[in-house]
């Protein structure tokens, strides 16, 4: 039985798959992060760790003429964000209605997708993991107020990458509020901004909850790795006679191999 539990919801197949359906038209446009750095996996939920290779010398041994080494290995992470259903919405999902409230949902799988890019770019502390921004080792390039000085800027940061002997093609996170700026830029009739950036980049732009300013990544590959465990899904947790209770789930965790690989570009 899977540890997701979700044979013992009241939830029938045909509404499951609304909730599937729905669950994965939010998640992605939200899932920067694996756009942009090698997946590896899933793996499962029992796998645990990913390993380095690499060992650290023990000094307090329980015999005397022996050596030892402990491996080093980087713990995955579960990730969890809740979420309920009111049981009419399901009932109407079964009588085939297509407008059933899943708004929680909704904020449940952008909350996961948001996390899930700040561990990757910008890191997180508490489970390990040290993100592009935090490993890179070159100065974070200035982003101009002016949008439509986008490619410049973007450009600056492709050629520290390439006299570090970085090669692309490269890809870009864009945050929120630069991505907005962006396409504003070129409705009211500025630089096609957006082409631009692919022509300079010569790999994907993605919208990036949750990052902060932009990121420019190679995507030569073997630089940058997302290991995943178990993949995103929705589970059953409990259900009483107005609401199911569900969660959006996964297990991952992120590691830089080669730290020269990305640059920040923030905001003044």
């Amino acid at each position: 039985m899977s540890h997701l539990l979700r044979r013992h919801a009241p939830i029938t197949d045909a509404a499951w798959k609304e909730i599937d359906d729905e669950g994965r038209r939010q998640l992605v446009a939200a899932l920067a992060a694996r756009k942009l750095v090698e997946f590896d996996g899933p793996l499962g939920w029992d796998h645990s760790a990913r390993n380095l290779g690499r060992t650290d010398e023990l000094g307090d041994l329980p015999v005397a003429g022996v050596s030892a080494k402990q491996r080093r290995v980087l713990p995955l992470v579960e990730l969890r964000a809740p979420f309920s259903v009111q049981r009419g919405e399901l009932l109407a999902a079964d009588r085939g209605a297509s407008d059933i409230d899943l708004g929680e949902l909704g904020r449940a799988a952008r909350q996961v997708a948001r996390a899930e890019n700040i561990a990757v770019f910008h890191g997180w502390a508490a489970a390990g993991i040290v993100g592009v921004t935090e490993s890179s080792p070159h100065a974070p390039v200035t982003l101009s107020g002016d949008y439509a000085r986008y490619p410049s800027d973007v450009a600056r940061a492709v050629k520290v990458l390439l006299d570090a002997g970085v090669q692309g093609p490269y890809g870009l996170a864009l945050g929120p509020e630069e991505d907005t700026g962006g396409v504003e830029t070129t409705e009211h009739g500025g630089i096609l901004v957006f082409d631009h950036l692919g022509q300079i980049l010569g790999g994907p732009i993605v919208w990036a909850p949750g990052v902060q300013g932009a990121v420019v990544v190679s995507q030569r590959g073997g630089d940058f790795h997302f290991e995943s465990g178990e993949d995103i899904a929705i589970g059953y947790d409990h259900h009483d006679g107005e609401l199911v209770h569900l969660y959006v789930e996964e297990s991952f965790t992120f590691h830089v191999d080669t730290p020269e690989a990305g640059i920040a570009l923030r905001a003044t």
